[in-house]
């Protein structure tokens, strides 16, 4: 779809990559949004493509990207595949003079982003990245509370995370070449993106990245500082190799301070001077489809999507420079050198 075209009634979804991420999150969201449907899906196995199609009612299914992004009744395409291949299949579909809805984290490295985002601008195209937080109902309440003055004047953001996510190394998540890193890539970006939407672009980043299990070569404690926005400091944690869970995200003002999480549903919780209260909003059935729905609307003309090329390269940098010490630099194709990285050399230097 070009750019004059944008504005049509109905918008025709393809989608790359029918993996897990489409079962729930967001293949059935792009059907059920108004003035969405699937019309094509592609998987490198004909058969799994095949399967998918036939099981969510898709017409057509191939296993060549070119086909699929060259299906005239293709109006824009969704890219959910792992990282390592983003930017690839979205330079193809900005040259096919398509929109495309990219998952997170939108690439490897902040660079991809870039030569992704100057593609799309070139084309006089949209390009959207699949940081669908920034419209669940939980985060816009979240966002109603600090513009309402409910917290006073923020004065501080912590966050942390401890969870059993071992993987083992035969996961992509933890393959630099597929995913750019280690499960903070995959899960960090989340947080830092949903911190970047209430608060403002985080600035004044400083990070550490180590491997403490050495269950695999990539970073698996993350720990970081910041400024948010308007100066608002904050701090978080990552812990991917914990017995425990504990997954709590704390903002603090001079009035109260809220409390939820970032990755489940469970009630937000202020508390003030004059006790606590608690909001229960449940995340929708096919978590995408608010976010989907907002890309939806503006390709039609009728609306504005908060999750951009621009926006989601903001969340690449600073995952970039977190991670920087750790890889031994991230503009080139560090994964293709494991054994000059330095956080991997410290870990195999403790373990002996």
């Amino acid at each position: 779809m070009t750019a004059t075209q944008r504005g049509r009634d109905h918008i025709r979804w393809g989608m790359i990559g029918c993996g897990a991420v489409t079962e729930v999150k967001s293949g059935p969201a792009l059907q059920q949004a108004a003035g969405s449907s699937v019309v094509a899906v592609m998987r490198r196995n004909g058969a799994l493509a095949a399967d998918y199609a036939k099981r969510h009612g898709v017409e057509r299914w191939y296993d060549d990207v070119d086909a699929l992004i060259a299906d005239p009744e293709v109006d824009a395409v969704y890219v959910a595949t792992p990282p390592g291949v983003h930017e690839c299949h979205a330079l193809r579909v900005a040259a096919a003079g398509k929109p495309a809805y990219v998952e997170k984290p939108m690439a490897r490295t902040g660079s991809e982003c870039d030569r992704m985002i100057a593609a799309f601008a070139g084309a006089g195209l949209p390009l959207y990245v699949a940081y669908y937080r920034r419209c669940l109902p939980r985060f816009l309440k979240v966002e109603a509370l600090i513009r309402e003055g409910a917290l006073g004047v923020i004065t501080g953001i912590s966050y942390r995370m401890a969870a059993p996510k071992h993987e083992g190394a035969g996961s992509w998540r933890n393959e630099p070449a597929h995913s750019g890193g280690g499960l903070f890539l995959d899960v960090g970006s989340h947080m830092l993106d949903i911190l970047d939407y209430l608060f403002g672009p985080l600035h004044t980043v400083a990070g550490v990245a180590a491997n403490r299990s050495a269950t695999f070569p990539t970073e698996d404690s993350v720990a970081v500082s910041f400024l948010a926005g308007a100066a608002v400091p904050g701090v978080a944690s990552f812990n991917f190799a914990s017995k425990i869970r504990d997954e709590t995200l704390r903002i603090s003002g001079t009035l109260g301070e809220l409390t939820l999480s970032v990755f489940g549903d469970e009630p937000l919780c202020l508390s003030t001077a004059s006790g606590s209260r608690r909001f229960h909003l449940p995340n929708p059935p096919h978590i995408q489809q608010p976010l989907i729905q907002s890309i939806v609307d503006e390709l039609r003309g009728k609306g504005t999507c908060p999750s951009t090329g621009d926006s989601a390269r903001r969340t690449s940098r600073v995952m970039d420079e977190i991670l920087d010490a750790y890889y031994g630099g991230r503009s080139d194709e560090f994964w293709t050198r494991p054994a000059t990285w330095p956080g991997l050399i410290r870990a195999k230097n403790i373990d002996a």
